[in-house]
């Protein structure tokens, strides 16, 4: 009785780690396998197969019912395809909200009407079931589901709109045919997700490998520092003594920057697979002692940067992951301040703490170059970044992992060339003993 309550207990689990890692938070695909080549072929597949099955099912094979209108307002739809194809950005937020808006017209509405306008015979009982493992080969199969969900009834309503009482449900064999068609799509579709999810995993795991071995000749570069610092305690001029002691102190420096990036690297390749372990974390604390514990390159880069607590609170998070969500935004807006060309001032890069209607807030807020809007949709992705050729782009996936494990929400506000915001949004918990908010950083203003 014992082992049937732990496998019930552990089902339970896996269950709900499932439905929140692959239904609620793994990333939406509206176009699978985008690119311009697969775009171009949908839309001439689209376009001339309209064209050829009119003249088959209207002419050499005749169906009850065929429509030129309705076959001509789909080519027309086709244009939507190659429109897609044309641009760069496949996966764009306007791409995806094209895209799945032909799909469903194309796909779930006008088969399930024409089904329906053709009584549920076998011709187009086979080319629903056909176009239901089609839908679910093109897109996400969340989108494919709340595609049928949507846009079987749409098309099923638009013939009762035509024939009103002569419209009639499938027949019980049909409907079979059609949840066997469902249920096939839905497993193919789950099954190539898991695939690109495991796949992703693998990569990320290779590239934390990667990074952990550079440690190696790191080490060796820290002995060099030593011997450096070492020599300058020679008996040996003392202009040569201070250069030496210098640049041994900079490889240490070096090194050091050089282990926290690794550290940071190793724990993005993990934003798949995060540690579960929780306690209450002062979010006041946090901030400054990633803060202070940053490895800034220069002490400009450290003046620029202010921290303003402004109501501390407490939430439930793992400290060590926050410390990098918050190392990560930091390391993003000193690069977005150095790609504006303008010097470093004063409270260029601000964190904030505040509370605001019953929930925690974070905000880290920086005066750079800025996110266009076209792309503030895509940054949370894998792999995606805006730093051309300086980053891996898994920094802000890895962030939005973290603070979404957390129950939190992390958003961005930016316009080009008006700076960025991030704003963590975090569910407070009670602490223990009250908070005394430490007093801000108030560096000097900018000469």
């Amino acid at each position: 009785m014992a082992i049937d309550r732990l496998w019930w207990h552990n089902a339970r689990a896996r269950l709900r780690r499932w439905w929140r890692d692959d239904v609620l938070n793994a990333p939406l695909e509206p176009i699978l396998h985008p690119s311009r080549l697969r775009l171009m072929g949908i839309g001439l597949f689209t376009c001339f197969g309209h064209l050829a099955f009119y003249c088959i099912w209207a002419w050499w094979i005749p169906q009850p019912y065929e429509s030129a209108w309705a076959r001509g307002f789909m080519v027309l739809s086709s244009i939507v395809y190659f429109t897609i194809g044309w641009r760069r950005d496949f996966n764009s937020a306007s791409s995806s909200r094209w895209f799945s808006a032909a799909t469903w017209l194309q796909l779930p509405w006008f088969f399930s009407w024409m089904y329906i306008m053709n009584d549920g015979n076998a011709v187009w009982l086979a080319s629903l079931a056909a176009m239901i493992l089609i839908h679910f080969h093109f897109t996400d199969w969340r989108l494919a589901i709340a595609g049928l969900a949507l846009g079987a009834p749409a098309g099923m309503m638009a013939a009762w709109a035509v024939h009103g009482h002569e419209v009639h449900l499938p027949a019980p064999e049909h409907q079979l045919i059609i949840l066997f068609a469902t249920a096939m799509g839905l497993l193919l579709g789950m099954s190539s997700a898991n695939l690109r999810r495991v796949r992703l995993v693998n990569t990320l795991s290779t590239m934390g490998v990667m990074a952990h071995e550079l440690r190696t000749p790191l080490a060796t570069v820290h002995l060099m520092g030593d011997v450096l610092r070492n020599m300058a305690q020679l008996d040996q001029p003392e202009a040569r003594r201070r250069k030496l002691d210098d640049l041994g102190h900079r490889l240490q420096n070096l090194v050091r920057g050089m282990h926290r990036h690794i550290d940071m690297q190793i724990a993005n390749a993990q934003l798949m697979r995060l540690p579960r372990e929780q306690s209450p974390i002062q979010a006041g604390d946090l901030v400054t002692s990633v803060v202070d514990n940053y490895p800034y390159r220069t002490a400009r880069e450290r003046h620029c940067v202010s921290v303003h607590i402004q109501e501390d609170f407490h939430f439930r998070g793992a400290h060590p992951l926050f410390s990098k969500v918050l190392a990560n935004l930091i390391k993003n807006g000193l690069h977005a301040l150095v790609s504006s060309s303008t010097a470093l001032c004063a409270g260029d890069l601000r964190l904030t703490v505040s509370v605001r209607n019953r929930r925690g807030r974070i905000v880290v807020a920086d005066d750079g170059i800025g996110i266009p809007n076209e792309l503030q949709s895509r940054i949370f992705e894998p792999f995606y970044s805006t730093q051309a050729g300086a980053g891996n782009g898994l920094g802000l996936s890895f962030c939005k992992n973290v603070v979404e494990d957390a129950r939190g929400k992390l958003s961005v506000h930016s316009q080009s060339g008006k700076g960025a915001v991030f704003t963590i949004e975090l569910p407070l918990v009670r602490s223990e003993a009250p908070t005394h908010p430490p007093a801000p950083i108030s560096p000097d203003p900018c000469h």
